[in-house]
């Protein structure tokens, strides 16, 4: 079955609907999360997550290697969740040694190799993915030339995903709106 992308702003519902989704396969599910608790609201964020979720759900971390955790869990007769693409760009860009001088995403290799190994997986994933993110490219134009690349690779991402998936949904004020599929 093709991944579903779920796209939406901060506090869409982007999240719960995902998990609304997973509840209604049937299905055993594991949410693939990739924030990184680097400090104390961060921390409690991921808690309220959590908290929200079914117990009998199992997380993997991983704010890295997101292709190789995808093609060890989507399996047939199984739900995954990915939460969030854009924390996974984040933590790529930020794990890059010479992001402050980057003006763009073929100076950052992993970013790069990354990106490839998730766009290169997709198509071959078996089971139910859904793939949260957030559409940056609504909003504000960011102030530095860092917060630019940022929002560009986002949208790039989130282009390059779609493309890829069966169904793509928009999520605003917690009401889903079919794009594709």
């Amino acid at each position: 079955m093709p991944a579903h992308l779920i796209l939406g702003g901060a506090r869409s519902g982007k999240s719960r609907y995902a998990e609304t989704l997973a509840l209604g396969t049937g299905l055993p599910v594991t949410v693939i999360a990739t924030a990184e608790a680097l400090d104390a609201e961060m921390a409690s964020r991921i808690r309220r997550h959590q908290q929200d979720r079914p117990h009998a759900w199992r997380t993997v971390e991983t704010p890295l290697a997101l292709a190789d955790a995808l093609r060890r869990e989507a399996q047939l007769g199984r739900c995954v969740i990915v939460d969030c693409l854009t924390l996974w760009l984040m933590n790529l860009m930020a794990d890059a040694d010479t992001l402050a001088s980057a003006l763009d995403a073929d100076a950052l290799p992993r970013l790069r190799a990354e990106r490839a190994a998730l766009l290169d997986c997709l198509p071959g994933l078996r089971g139910d993915v859904l793939l949260v993110a957030n559409e940056l490219g609504l909003g504000l134009v960011p102030e530095t030339p860092l917060g630019r690349l940022f929002r560009d690779e986002a949208g790039r991402l989130n282009q390059s995903v779609a493309a890829l998936c069966g169904r793509v949904t928009f999520v605003a004020a917690g009401l889903p709106l079919a794009l594709k599929g």
